[in-house]
């Protein structure tokens, strides 16, 4: 075994057989892993998130946006077994030791490149331990070493007027404000909610964004997202609501669904948060904690995200 930085994969391996992924983000809750890779094609990549279902029982969901790959897996490991073209590539391992998340991956010719160098290329990766290099009729084996991180999604609603403003486009510059602080901004759900609101501003919506953060971050990132909410809000009744972790509870999908169908008092919204351990924070006031609430329970879902329900 060999063990290598991304720095070391660069000056061993010159040449046209290495396209290295951008960037891989791993976050931990328990025993489920949830990694985020950003690879260097785009459509083409979903033939990994096809083999990678296929070939691997540690691998409980996969799906591509555009080049970002999304693999929630499960501590532990998989007896793989390889077959080209029928399961060229999988996930073999995942552990979580310390501070750091190894995912060893395997695969066949191509799909054994990418296990190694390409991936240990990649902005985010700590090391690589290389087992076989791959490529050809060869497997490629290589467990990937990345940070632990916590994955951190914050709602927001009521941040505009009827006249003016937009809670998305704030929302999103918020987001990309923060990466200038370090922080992993990772997406931007717009939450379509009830649209015979009689309080709402006009299309009636609430944001979610996403973060992957250090273990002892998050209350900071709170911190500043409240800040920023505060210097450019134009409502009074801004707020946020804050959830950690990758699962989301039945009990808040549940009450998103209801928000996106029918009128929501702030204390059913209060009393919801409590029973789901769910942060709310008034920015300016308490109204907005009804739609960021409900921004929580369906921001995995983008499509039911951007439903309306007459």
């Amino acid at each position: 075994m060999e063990i290598l930085t991304p720095h070391d994969l660069k000056d061993k391996f010159q040449d046209p057989w290495v396209a290295p992924y951008h960037k891989i983000l791993t976050m931990v809750d328990g025993d489920m892993v949830e990694i985020v890779e950003f690879h260097p094609c785009i459509s083409g990549s979903q033939w990994m998130i096809y083999q990678y279902q296929r070939s691997s029982d540690i691998v409980l969901k996969a799906k591509r946006d555009g080049n970002r790959h999304t693999f929630l897996v499960k501590v532990g490991r998989s007896d793989l077994s390889l077959k080209p073209s029928l399961h060229a590539a999988g996930i073999e391992e995942v552990s979580v030791e310390g501070d750091e998340v190894k995912v060893t991956h395997a695969g066949l010719a191509g799909a054994g490149v990418g296990a190694a160098m390409c991936r240990g290329m990649a902005e985010g990766v700590k090391r690589v331990e290389l087992r076989n290099v791959g490529g050809g009729s060869k497997v490629g084996r290589a467990a990937v070493v990345t940070p632990r991180l916590q994955k951190v999604v914050i709602g927001i609603d009521d941040t505009d007027t009827k006249d003016e403003g937009a809670t998305w486009t704030l929302a999103h510059n918020i987001g990309a404000k923060l990466t200038k602080y370090g922080y992993q901004y990772l997406d931007h759900i717009t939450v379509q909610l009830y649209p015979h609101n009689p309080n709402k501003t006009q299309n009636c919506v609430a944001i979610a964004l996403v973060f992957a953060v250090k273990q002892d971050e998050k209350d900071k990132l709170v911190k500043e997202v409240v800040r920023l909410l505060k210097e450019d809000t134009l409502s009074n009744e801004t707020a946020i609501a804050v959830i950690q972790g990758i699962q989301i509870p039945e009990e808040l999908r549940s009450y998103a669904g209801a928000a996106k169908k029918s009128m929501i008092t702030v204390e059913e919204a209060e009393k919801v948060a409590e029973s789901v351990g769910v942060e709310l924070v008034e920015v300016t006031g308490s109204q907005g904690k009804i739609g960021a609430l409900a921004a929580l329970g369906v921001y995995n879902d983008i499509e039911e995200a951007a439903k309306v329900y007459y």
